[in-house]
């Protein structure tokens, strides 16, 4: 991954969505249209509170419709509240 020239100010952090399975269990394709909105990702920065409890490359689960969409070098982000992270996953 190449270093990000975005850096978050306060407590906001830069996302990098996963993308959800294309197919279903069963095997069948699912249209662009009949995807989810991703709620989990990468955290790829981190801004300058001291509060926050994140770093670089954690995995995170975060609401729903929550962040503000950033394109940067053709690849898709969040930028969002760190209150907005509900959890880390854990490998």
């Amino acid at each position: 991954m190449n270093k990000i020239k975005i850096q978050p100010m306060g407590a906001r952090v830069l996302i990098q969505p996963l993308e959800q399975e294309s197919k279903t269990s069963s095997g069948l394709l699912l249209p662009e249209t009949a995807k989810e909105k991703p709620q989990t990702g990468v955290v790829v920065a981190v801004g300058d509170d001291e509060e926050i409890k994140l770093k670089v490359n954690d995995r995170v689960l975060f609401a729903k419709y929550s962040g503000t969409e950033v394109k940067w070098d053709g690849t898709e982000y969040l930028l969002m509240e760190c209150s907005d992270v509900l959890a880390r996953l854990l490998d």
